[in-house]
């Protein structure tokens, strides 16, 4: 069963016909949300969940910015963590995915990738944090990884961190996008930001499985994949 319908909801819809599993894919997908209804909506949706389902595993994706010394204090980090808390205390069997930011076809204007992309292409100014970096990884990458996860039922009733292996800095993929659509952006740089520190030794194993390469044309692969000129 998947319980959403955006972006991560629709990579995992495979498990829609796989009773054993509870794939909590609904909620605030902006970072920088401030609507405590909204989170609050979340929780009650992920209470009722866990109540009907309690003999399924049940899977939770979180994110790594709890890691940003940045975002640590903000309310989406803080809903984040108190969603975590509730299923470690009440789910019998589950994982926590911590994902970063997913590149992948949605018309999510808030993703990271879109929230420049369309500002470029719109030709909006906009705030780029000098010293800030982000976690950039493509949703398909994140469902090779979590399916073999939990196909061969690794890391039980644990939270792991799904992450390319390095950060960009915001400036860098700000240049990526520039250079990929051959235009410039309006934008003024602040010296501020920080980056997330994350820890993905647990799953490197899996990214090398795969043939998933971090390279440097990481980034411009996945321009080319999802942004198709």
């Amino acid at each position: 069963m998947v319980i959403g319908n955006g972006m991560l909801a629709k990579a995992f819809e495979s498990y829609l016909d796989q009773e054993g599993f509870i794939i909590f894919a609904s909620g605030v997908s902006d970072s920088t949300s401030a609507d405590s209804t909204a989170f609050e909506r979340e929780i009650q949706l992920l209470t009722d969940t866990i109540k009907n389902n309690n003999d399924k595993f049940f899977v939770y994706f979180s994110t790594c910015s709890i890691n940003d010394p940045s975002m640590q204090h903000s309310l989406y980090v803080q809903h984040k963590i108190k969603a975590e808390e509730l299923i470690i205390n009440q789910c019998a069997s589950f994982i926590i995915f911590r994902l970063t930011n997913p590149v992948g076809k949605t018309g999510n204007r808030h993703t990271v990738v879109n929230y420049f992309i369309n500002h470029i292409a719109e030709k909006k100014e906009f705030t780029v944090w000098k010293n800030a970096s982000r976690n950039i990884i493509d949703i398909d990458d994140v469902y090779l990884v979590c399916n073999e996860i939990l196909q061969k039922k690794l890391f039980i009733c644990s939270i792991v961190n799904i992450a390319n292996p390095q950060n960009y800095t915001v400036p860098f993929i700000v240049e990526n996008i520039e250079t990929y659509f051959n235009t410039r952006a309006h934008y003024s740089l602040v010296d501020t930001g920080g980056a997330p520190a994350i820890d993905t030794t647990a799953v490197n194993a899996l990214f090398t499985k795969f043939n998933i390469n971090f390279d440097e044309h990481y980034l411009q692969k996945l321009l080319k994949k999802y942004f198709p000129q």
